[in-house]
């Protein structure tokens, strides 16, 4: 056989490794292998965010349990209704608007003191008296009474602004730290005597007083929008006192005798 020959039968073998190799990597290519990697998770589109925590809730998980079992046995079953109400009750954190010592208190059914002589409500005179307002989310609400703010953040989580106003600044300095804190940026709190109400932002849609005068002020009246409401608790110190609620019509104002209740007195010069 020539070496030409030999060359012609060689070829073909040369051809068919040729081909063979091609087929493999087209196949390759192609994804017909089957890999043995774990494939990537799916990936988040850039513009999706996880959403914020309503205001309040960051570090109320632990007493989580104690505010539904609160909302449940002490508002609820008494007749308060409002489904807003209801919830801003079960995620405002209201060990946090007592002191250190009297946490474990702080979802009783009765009044803690916060000092200077101030109290924090009973949960049920809070959510009764929010209830009475009649709020929607669009609301611009004023409360006289600050206190340690807790009326002032279940009043946040419903309407739009809350202006509050507390007589005793050492509990006004300490209100606006703690609203602040828990990320309540609709509260606005001024130090000031609050009989006189907050002019600067009148008029508002509801009014609500957390300590009692011996009369309705009229500066809270007339600041009050046409149709909007106030509830307020009205009598001597430490006696028999009425709780309110007031509309405004027009020039005409109706008042609703709804309950007695104790609250501590409204001070100021007036």
């Amino acid at each position: 056989m020539s070496d030409r020959q030999r060359r012609a039968n060689a070829l073909p073998g040369w051809r068919d490794m040729f081909v063979l190799v091609a087929v493999l990597s087209l196949a390759v290519g192609c994804g017909q292998v089957t890999p043995t990697a774990t494939p990537p998770a799916p990936t988040i589109p850039l513009t999706e965010t996880a959403p914020e925590p309503p205001p309040g809730t960051q570090e109320s998980d632990a007493r989580l349990e104690e505010r539904m079992k609160m909302v449940d046995t002490q508002i609820r079953r008494r007749g308060v209704t409002d489904e807003d109400v209801l919830a801003a009750l079960e995620t405002v954190p209201r060990h946090e608007f007592v002191p250190d010592h009297l946490q474990g208190q702080a979802y009783a059914d009765h009044p803690l003191p916060i000092g200077y002589g101030q109290t924090i409500s009973q949960p049920y005179i809070v959510a009764l008296m929010t209830e009475l307002l009649q709020l929607s989310n669009t609301d611009r609400v004023l409360e006289v009474g600050t206190g340690s703010g807790y009326q002032a953040a279940i009043l946040a989580q419903i309407v739009d602004e809350v202006y509050t106003i507390e007589i005793i600044e050492p509990l006004a300095i300490e209100a606006r730290e703690r609203l602040e804190r828990l990320g309540y940026t609709n509260v606005h709190v001024r130090h000031a005597d609050g009989y006189y109400g907050w002019e600067e932002h009148a008029p508002y849609d509801a009014i609500i007083v957390t300590a009692a005068p011996d009369h309705i002020p009229p500066p809270l009246v007339q600041q009050l929008k046409d149709g909007g409401r106030l509830v307020i608790p009205v009598g001597p110190p430490g006696g028999y006192q009425t709780l309110w609620q007031v509309t405004k019509e027009g020039d005409k104002i109706e008042k609703r005798n709804v309950t007695g209740v104790l609250f501590v007195p409204l001070t100021g010069k007036h």
